[in-house]
């Protein structure tokens, strides 16, 4: 976990991935000048592992009140989706129960605005329990998810379980039907998936700072 300096009177950002390699990207990439009360959180990989980091780091009085993002790799299940695509969450799925996500569309602004080349793709993203592969994917496309990954579903439910709180889910392609990896970080999508990853940080910077203004 990495923490950046809290600023009083700020409620704070928890940013949660998986893998050491998405933790890395997030710690290592650019801010755009922005310093708030960010902590990378990285759960470990699949939702068991996603919700218990998650409920611990929430249950923290200096978390308690944290928005969070989740975010990382993931699968992408529509046909055109290439390796460092993005997907925004409008919401995030598991085991027959559905998470909101809020602010979507400023998300999407912003991402575009800081990876003009990349494509954003915007729906639900499922969650799953191992990866997928093959014919899975057209099964899980079927219920009108574009995406799939292992723990963003369990880590937005953690999230509004501990207490309300604004949650969203951004992930990076990493393979997709026709761009079907083994390895991640041995093949160039995956590489191409890092970068994209680096550049993120942003975007969420304004997603938390607009999650904290005073709703009309």
């Amino acid at each position: 976990m990495s923490v950046s300096p809290a600023q009083p009177g700020t409620a704070p950002l928890l940013v949660a991935c998986a893998l050491g390699i998405e933790h890395l990207a997030l710690r290592t990439g650019d801010r755009g000048g922005a310093r708030g009360p960010m902590t990378v959180l990285r759960t470990g990989m699949g939702p068991k592992a996603a919700e218990r980091a998650v409920s611990q780091a929430l249950g923290k009085p200096s978390l308690h009140d944290a928005a969070v993002v989740a975010t990382g790799f993931c699968a992408g299940l529509a046909p055109g989706m290439h390796p460092g695509d993005l997907v925004v969450a409008d919401e995030t799925r598991h085991d027959g129960g559905r998470t909101p996500c809020v602010g979507t569309e400023l998300l999407v602004e912003e991402l575009v605005r800081a990876l003009p080349r990349r494509t954003v793709h915007t729906g639900p993203l499922t969650g799953s329990d191992h990866v997928v592969r093959g014919h899975e994917r057209g099964d899980l496309l079927a219920t009108g998810a574009i995406a799939v990954d292992m723990e963003s579903a369990v880590t937005l439910h953690s999230a509004v379980t501990a207490g309300p709180r604004p949650v969203a889910a951004v992930r990076v392609v990493v393979d997709a039907p026709q761009h079907e990896l083994v390895r991640i970080g041995t093949v160039r999508g995956g590489i191409s998936a890092f970068r994209v990853l680096r550049a993120v940080l942003p975007a969420f910077f304004e997603w938390h700072r607009s999650s904290l203004l005073p709703r009309r």
